[in-house]
């Protein structure tokens, strides 16, 4: 029964993340439209404390001038915990992510995390110009103030709107809930999610497709950003490299898979020594997964999939016992130099060949790809030693003050989470020049 149950899952999940699928979508839902004379609504959800929608909301104006939508701005809660498990970590990666995605990208930066009570009035402001029908003008100031940590003007704030504030907020939640998300920074136009600024360009270009953008000639409000391979490759010293790239990594994480062949260009181009840290995926360490979170992954990841030119969503979630017995292979592979090629036929077999890593025939495929025989698997299972290494490189990504994977350093330098910061990443080698 549950090799059948695969055979379905693999098979429904290969034809909702079909790109073909994706874009039928979004034709019907702008067929609708159209026949409806209805205007293109874009759903923005602005969580205020959180920093990457402090970004976001400079960026509204200009959306709302550039492209023939009407947005509709919400206020939201935080995610629960769930969604957004290790929240003094995330708390203290978003603000060093967002304020270098705010330097690369000519936005003014969260400089501080801001206390609950400059909170409550950023939240009563932005209530109140929420209601007046100007948040899309005022959303940009209140949220620079209460970065900055200065005082809202108190012309936002007057009257008695901290019932309204915490009323906006709950329906915004709902909202969002309702349509299918969990976090803030989103917009929401036409059947899709869009995170951030990251994502945004997919908006836009989508916007662009169906006319609805008033200067076409224009560029995007935030570029694509991904690794770019320029310049002198090579960095080494007496036949040595001189910079070492740890690649935290989970079998179960899609965005590992799309991530590893580009960090494998990266440590090529740049001479850099590739180090495979693999960790126990979060729902294997007690971390349950929301179901609006692992909905928008698997969207979200056949379309960075998409950009890439990668395969994906033909798909048989290791989940359990296949990522330990992958552990258990690839932590012999790599003393014999075949751990990347292990990991790289895994990921691949189980994110886009369907492949079952949980059965013996699945896990010697993908091991034969990488050069590796029967006899190798059969003995790399009766060793747990992985899970010692497992632990220890667990340890070594909270150290860096990050907690989820894929993540990167170069060398002793701070981390990086995600697979859209493999710029950031470049950079770092770069600077080793």
């Amino acid at each position: 029964m549950s090799a059948l149950k695969n055979t379905v899952i693999k098979h429904v999940l290969g034809v909702l993340t079909h790109p073909g699928v994706r874009q039928w979508g979004r034709t019907r839902a702008s067929l609708v439209r159209r026949m409806k004379g209805a205007s293109a609504q874009v759903h923005y959800f602005h969580q205020v404390d959180d920093p990457y929608s402090h970004l976001c909301v400079q960026l509204l104006e200009r959306l709302g001038h550039r492209y023939d939508v009407d947005l509709l701005p919400h206020l939201v809660s935080p995610p629960e915990d769930s969604a957004a498990p290790d929240c003094e970590r995330l708390g203290h990666w978003s603000v060093r992510d967002a304020s270098l995605l705010a330097r690369a990208n000519g936005l003014e930066a969260p400089l501080s995390p801001p206390h609950a009570a400059a909170v409550a009035a950023a939240e009563t402001a932005l209530a109140a110009s929420l209601k007046a029908g100007r948040f899309v003008v005022d959303a940009a100031a209140i949220s620079q103030a209460l970065w900055r940590g200065q005082a809202q003007p108190q012309s936002q704030v007057q009257g008695n709107v901290h019932a309204d504030a915490q009323a906006a907020k709950a329906a915004g939640t709902a909202l969002r809930k309702q349509l299918g998300h969990y976090l803030g920074a989103t917009f929401f136009y036409g059947g899709e999610w869009y995170w951030g600024i990251d994502r945004l360009h997919y908006l836009e270009q989508r916007l662009r497709d169906e006319g609805l953008c008033r200067e076409p000639a224009s560029p995007m409000l935030v570029p694509v950003r991904d690794i770019a391979l320029n310049g002198a490759s090579a960095l080494h010293t007496a036949n040595k490299p001189v910079a070492q790239l740890h690649y935290f990594c989970s079998f179960r994480s899609p965005y590992t898979y799309i991530a590893l062949p580009r960090v494998r260009q990266l440590a090529e181009h740049y001479g850099a020594q590739l180090q495979i840290r693999f960790v126990l995926p979060m729902v294997m360490r007690g971390l349950a997964v929301p179901r609006e979170k692992s909905m928008y992954i698997v969207a979200d990841v056949a379309r960075e999939a998409q950009r890439v030119g990668m395969r994906y969503g033909f798909l048989v979630d290791p989940v359990g016992k296949p990522v330990e017995r992958g552990y258990a292979v690839l932590h012999q592979a790599m003393k014999t130099g075949a751990g990347l090629p292990l990991a790289q036929s895994f990921l691949q077999g189980v994110w886009a060949d369907g492949i079952d890593a949980g059965t013996d025939s699945g896990l010697y495929a993908i091991a034969t790809r990488a050069g590796l025989d029967k006899a190798f698997v059969d003995k790399a299972l009766t060793d747990d030693s992985w899970r010692a290494v497992a632990a220890s490189n667990r340890l070594e990504l909270l150290d860096m003050d990050l907690w989820g994977v894929p993540s990167f350093r170069v060398n002793d330098l701070p981390g990086y989470w995600g697979q859209d910061r493999l710029w950031m990443v470049e950079q770092d080698l770069m600077a080793l020049r």
